[in-house]
């Protein structure tokens, strides 16, 4: 009786995931990566105009790297905020409330005329896009099952931090060419643009009756013969979701993802004062343009860790006879978790500090690359995986993460500068790098004891029936 009624169980279970064409799942990906795209912009833009909005506003580089730091708490406030309204009242009202608030703070930003205007509008700016993310991974969860999932997350990765890419290079030619303040007026027409795709293009993609809104005009409906209110507005705590990160496997792959992105702020945020003054490079254009081969590994690899995540679930559930063990994807990180983050940053300091001319500057781009492609082969398979073990609260779950991850950050980006300043650069890459290191072996650990560290704790996870 079980062999006849599993093929129905599995046919109901993944029929939830038929509900829009394949043609329809494009245009729904390509919207929320696009929306995904724009924090990059708003940051790796904003990063390689430090030293002109310094002369501009008559401060200093590291007053003005606060407003890196205080944007990442921004982002990290928002995530977890959109995320949780986004589990009870839909995917698509957070981008149609969070896109005008990217569209004020970057007009802000352009207009501002003192440090406290600048910091102030930052934050708005950074709270609007924060949406993009965590919003952006629970769409995808809600219309790829399983065995597509990784592949999907690997593109919209791919596409949002295309502005990795390219942010950096038109942030830094269009303050050279033009102003600072026009990159940002340039970031309000894109935001708004965004905003016009998402109110005409995209539809609600949470799973029908799982929305806490569903479940409230349920309740009042029954028993009455007066139609359920429209819209009632209720309270809800956004920093409940972070109590998912008591679960072992979801706090240690968060630490992770904090390890392996602050290489990336290590080489990027300092640039214009390590590579921009070591190889004597005072064009910000020129600046801009070494960002690019970062951006280019993060393109390469986030489709590709995408690609071998999805191959290494099916590959060992194939191996165990059909059962699913969901750390099985977080196999695939192992090799760039242990060699390309942190031997990148580690001999980026290296070669900065002592090979000169042409020679360190070609080296460091390449660096650049692997760190880019490595940052992704770790990365998205997480976030998967996250989405995979949570997939009733993968929004939540990926704002509890990324908002955890970025208010740890703000604190650790804040040192950089400084530790530069007071260490130097090999110091603080070499840290940098056995952060990265420790958290390769969070990973291992995950792995190797993740069914165990999950019955520690349960949070609800998913079954193979939900995922």
């Amino acid at each position: 009786m079980a062999e006849d009624t599993t093929p129905l169980l599995e046919a109901a279970h993944n029929s939830v995931y038929n509900r829009f064409s394949l043609s329809q799942k494009r245009i729904i990906v390509a919207l929320v990566s696009s929306s995904a795209t724009l924090p990059m912009f708003a940051s790796g833009m904003f990063i390689p105009t430090i030293p002109q909005i310094a002369l501009d506003l008559d401060s200093t580089g590291p007053i003005i790297s606060l407003a890196v730091s205080l944007s990442i708490a921004g982002a990290a406030l928002g995530s977890l905020i959109f995320a949780t309204y986004s589990g009870f009242y839909g995917r698509r009202p957070m981008y149609l409330y969070g896109l005008p608030l990217l569209c004020l703070g970057s007009l802000g930003v352009a207009r501002c005329a003192t440090i406290p205007q600048l910091m102030i509008f930052r934050f708005i700016q950074a709270f609007g896009t924060s949406g993009g993310m965590a919003v952006g991974a629970a769409v995808i969860g809600d219309i790829y099952k399983l065995t597509e999932r990784g592949r999907a997350m690997g593109i919209f990765f791919a596409a949002s931090l295309f502005g990795n890419a390219i942010s950096p290079a038109v942030g830094s030619w269009g303050a050279r060419y033009s102003s600072w303040r026009n990159v940002q007026l340039g970031l309000f027409a894109a935001a708004c643009f965004v905003f016009l795709g998402m109110l005409f293009g995209l539809p609600e993609t949470s799973h029908p009756g799982t929305m806490g809104k569903d479940k409230i005009d349920s309740e009042l409906s029954e028993g009455s013969e007066r139609p359920a209110p429209k819209f009632k507005w209720v309270w809800l705590n956004p920093f409940s979701c972070l109590w998912l990160l008591r679960s072992p496997n979801l706090l240690l792959v968060t630490i992770t993802g904090i390890a392996v992105l602050l290489t990336d702020y290590a080489l990027l945020l300092p640039i214009a004062y390590t590579i921009g003054v070591r190889y004597n490079i005072t064009n910000e254009a020129a600046i801009g343009a070494c960002f690019l081969p970062m951006g280019l590994g993060n393109i390469i690899g986030a489709p590709l860790a995408g690609i071998l995540s999805d191959r290494v679930v099916i590959k060992w559930r194939a191996r165990r006879g059909g059962v699913w063990v969901p750390e099985d994807r977080l196999r695939g990180t192992l090799f760039g978790a242990a060699t390309l983050v942190p031997l990148s940053v580690l001999l980026c300091g290296l070669v900065t500090h002592y090979v000169d001319g042409p020679v360190g500057l070609v080296l460091n781009l390449i660096l650049f690359f692997l760190n880019g492609l490595g940052v992704d082969l770790v990365l998205s398979p997480s976030s998967a995986y996250c989405v995979d073990i949570m997939h009733s609260r993968s929004a939540e779950m990926m704002a509890a993460s990324m908002g955890f991850r970025s208010l740890l950050l703000s604190v650790a980006v804040s040192g950089i500068l400084p530790s530069i300043n007071r260490f130097g650069l090999v110091a603080t890459n070499t840290a940098s790098a056995i952060f990265a290191w420790c958290g390769c072996l969070m990973l291992w650990v995950t792995i190797r004891y993740g069914d165990k560290m999950r019955a520690w704790v349960d949070v609800g996870y998913s079954t193979i029936e939900t995922t």
